[in-house]
């Protein structure tokens, strides 16, 4: 893998702010990339840090503030790239949840359902779809690259609408893997626990250092991860090293699913 893969390479990050976001953007910059549009929602001291760091590695940061749940956003983040006539990249990372018991079916109503779907799986679609123009310029292949969670494929999780939201983008990774070939790739990544603030303000710093010790205790490689143990996995869905790869989930959790698997007779 060159340390330079992503050389002149255009790339958009939804939810780039924080967290994975902000690893996945400082990631391809150190890589080589031109520019790096970061798409953030509301906090725009954090996204501003982020372009900080990117510009720092070398690449143009542009910041641009939206709703991956409103069409007219995602058209808008993804003009940020029209003056450099195309999209190399496009890392659909932007994501909710809410907090609540599996077992506790009254925790949870339709309009969670839909708020999270119009993020997690309508908000990646509107995305790719504004985007495509602009991909399909690029000189070689683009990619996309879908941040789901181990959640949608095991059914756990923060709670039951995420878990169905990010099967859903499982699966939309497979049908726009088949519709957008050969210009563009479609591949995923699903990550299992990602030790970011975020995680901490959604239960509380107490039962986020629970959860963390846990991981890294429970998981077979004894860790707990961090955005950036995460985003080289990401980048690599997106660099040419995976030119031929396309309509994949790649399970990046520490070894956590092997939890779920039949126990070996001895």
């Amino acid at each position: 893998m060159s340390a330079q893969d992503f050389k002149d390479y255009v790339v958009v990050v939804t939810g780039g702010s924080t967290g994975l976001g902000r690893a996945i953007a400082v990631e391809v910059a150190s890589r080589g990339a031109r520019a790096v549009i970061i798409n953030y929602a509301s906090n725009a001291t954090d996204a501003a840090e982020t372009g900080h760091l990117v510009q720092a590695e070398g690449a143009e940061a542009v910041l641009v503030q939206g709703d991956v749940a409103q069409d007219a956003d995602c058209r808008r983040i993804a003009q940020a790239a029209e003056p450099y006539g195309r999209i190399d990249a496009l890392f659909n990372n932007a994501g909710t949840t809410t907090f609540a018991s599996h077992w506790d079916m009254e925790a949870v109503s339709a309009e969670d359902f839909l708020r999270l779907y119009s993020v997690n799986v309508v908000g990646g679609f509107q995305m790719v779809r504004a985007a495509r123009s602009l991909m399909e310029a690029a000189p070689q292949t683009a990619a996309v690259v879908n941040t789901a969670s181990i959640a949608g494929v095991m059914g756990i999780g923060s709670s039951v609408p995420y878990a169905a939201s990010k099967g859903a983008l499982n699966t939309m990774t497979l049908s726009l893997a088949r519709a957008l070939a050969p210009k563009i790739r479609v591949n995923a990544i699903c990550p299992g626990f990602i030790d970011t603030p975020w995680f901490g303000k959604g239960v509380g710093e107490e039962q986020a250092e629970k959860v963390r010790a846990n991981a890294a205790a429970s998981t077979p490689l004894k860790a707990a991860s961090t955005a950036e143990d995460i985003a080289g996995a990401a980048v690599f869905l997106a660099s040419p090293a995976s030119k031929h790869v396309t309509g994949e989930t790649l399970l990046v959790d520490a070894g956590s699913h092997l939890g779920y698997a039949g126990l070996k007779v001895r």
